[in-house]
């Protein structure tokens, strides 16, 4: 069943124990973004009051609030583009400070993924996966609810991806170092 934006957003806010988003891409084109992304590339950087004001982040801190968690990987293969980059800086870095938990999986590092190498998707509480699907040049086509499929294949793909993942927080300081 696709999920449009008010049902996606009912749907995710419903989970009750943890979400997982496994993240393929190089690039993500998404239009809310679009604006920061521009300032990214000009240079800016994402100013600090949005810790307390943007949307997403005020949601994921009130799931973690909550007693939920919010799980992510992403699968990449540097360099990173200009792209990941914006999303490391402008995305990531404040999202682990409202408590999300993210890891990288740099291909490099970890070749042979025990999983399909392009598949997005979220799973939730071990029971619901939704696809994330996106044109080549990442530009979103749908979310599907998958509503029979073997969801143990998803869990045991979010297990090997957390399992493979270097924290988040680890990675980019080797970036950066």
């Amino acid at each position: 069943m696709r999920l449009g934006r008010e049902e996606w957003r009912e749907f995710f806010d419903s989970y009750t124990d943890y979400a997982f988003r496994l993240e393929t891409l190089p690039v993500y084109k998404v239009a809310i973004e679009d604006d920061e992304y521009r300032r990214f590339l000009a240079g800016e950087k994402r100013p600090e009051s949005e810790l307390h004001t943007d949307e997403w982040l005020r949601r994921v801190s009130g799931y973690v609030a909550s007693g939920r968690r919010l799980q992510r990987v992403h699968v990449i293969t540097p360099p990173l583009t200009e792209y990941l980059r914006y999303e490391f800086e402008w995305g990531y870095d404040f999202n682990v400070r409202v408590g999300e938990e993210i890891g990288i999986i740099d291909t490099t590092e970890a070749p042979e993924l025990s999983f399909p190498a392009h598949e997005d998707f979220w799973l939730f509480d071990d029971k619901h996966v939704v696809l994330m699907r996106y044109e080549e040049d990442g530009t979103q086509i749908d979310r599907l609810l998958l509503e029979d499929v073997d969801v143990d294949e998803y869990i045991a793909r979010k297990d090997a991806a957390l399992a493979m993942a270097t924290p988040y927080q680890e990675y980019r300081a080797r970036l950066d170092g």
